[in-house]
């Protein structure tokens, strides 16, 4: 029997010595029985990890046909785990989409998911990635994508090797999105000016190093103690930065809404897909068709590698984890820019050194 004052998909019953009983019952997920009376704080978490998927986890179609020891068993598995459930929501669905397009395929009538685990081999993987081609970085994506899954295999005994780790991925041209060059910022902002919609966008990703998901949905909550903070959608990583005179500038002079600095026509935030296809028609507009949200990301890490900033306070700002993710931001720096820094460093040292002989000298002289 049900009571109008216990939680939604709580019931209650009694069991078979006729005492009172409360479990969670949700479609599509696990029951689960309490074992604390509701009103109490052990009713409270119970509750709460049902609510979670955690006490009452959701039921997978088709599980209970699943052959052990088969990739569709491991996937199960490996859904439930800290390797996919740690990343972000966004990052989530990237990741799942990869590996449920390559469960569903098949070879020879047979589908990759009903694979034994132990019967994969490197000719296997190398066989399955050159089916994504002619796609380089999809091939890679998927690589990427096993090796991880492989590892989660190997480390909770379904097998004792990853034999993704020994392929090779493929070369792929191009370096990613282009960054812009200075040229083509000063391009944009002479034809977008401030106070403009398109400017706005502009500054908040360019002086922010913020991707396109966070400067769409940046507004006054965001500003605390005179400084942005920022949640980024992608990682979870938190930054807080100093709002630097430009964009400060840029922010007062254009008419923004309450919740958001920018607004689509229809006085709504933008959406993740149009505020990527605004972009494209501003940068359109400016006469820059190579330029895009995510190159002005790295346009403001190029930046700061120019201006001769570390690593460590590139990512303060980027909030990226690792130097190797920064280097792949920073690869447009000028070239000649940091090789006269760089002749000048070497040059200051090499006056240094020649001065302290001739220091040492005159001692011995004298």
């Amino acid at each position: 029997m049900k009571k109008r004052w216990l939680p939604k998909y709580v019931s209650e019953f009694s069991d078979r010595h006729g005492k009172p009983r409360w479990r969670y019952r949700r479609k599509g997920f696990a029951p689960y029985c309490f074992k604390n009376p509701p009103g109490t704080e052990g009713f409270r978490q119970e509750l709460r990890a049902c609510e979670e998927g955690i006490a009452a986890p959701a039921i997978e179609a088709g599980a209970d046909r699943i052959v052990p020891g088969t990739f569709d068993d491991l996937l199960s598995r490996y859904y439930r785990s800290p390797d996919f459930l740690n990343p972000g929501d966004r990052t989530r669905v990237v990741y799942r989409g990869v590996l449920e397009r390559w469960r569903e395929r098949t070879r020879n009538g047979r589908r990759y998911g009903g694979v034994p685990i132990k019967d994969l081999q490197p000719r296997h993987v190398e066989a399955m990635l050159t089916e994504v081609l002619p796609h380089k970085t999809a091939a890679n994506m998927l690589r990427k994508r096993l090796s991880a899954l492989m590892n989660f295999a190997v480390r909770i005994g379904m097998t004792t090797t990853n034999p993704v780790t020994v392929t090779r991925p493929f070369k792929v041209g191009g370096g990613g999105f282009h960054t812009w060059n200075e040229d083509e910022i000063a391009a944009y902002e002479a034809r977008h000016l401030v106070g403009s919609k398109a400017r706005l966008a502009l500054d908040l990703m360019l002086y922010t190093g913020q991707r396109g998901g966070e400067a769409r949905v940046m507004g006054p909550g965001n500003v605390r103690h005179r400084r942005l903070t920022v949640t980024q959608e992608k990682t979870g990583a938190t930054v807080s930065l100093p709002i630097l005179a430009p964009l400060a500038a840029s922010i007062l002079a254009t008419p923004s809404g309450g919740m958001v600095f920018l607004l689509s026509e229809h006085g709504k935030p933008f959406s993740r897909k149009g505020f990527g296809n605004k972009v494209r028609q501003w940068c359109d507009e400016a006469g820059l068709p190579k330029c895009s949200a995510h190159g002005l990301r790295k346009a403001a890490a190029r930046r700061f590698a120019e201006a001769g900033c570390s690593n460590q306070e590139i990512k303060s700002w980027t909030g990226h984890t690792t130097d190797t993710e920064v280097a792949r931001y920073t690869a447009a720096a000028s070239q000649e820019m940091l090789s006269d820094a760089a002749a000048e460093k070497l040059m200051a040292n090499l006056a240094q050194r020649l001065a302290n002989r001739d220091a040492k000298s005159l001692i011995k002289e004298a």
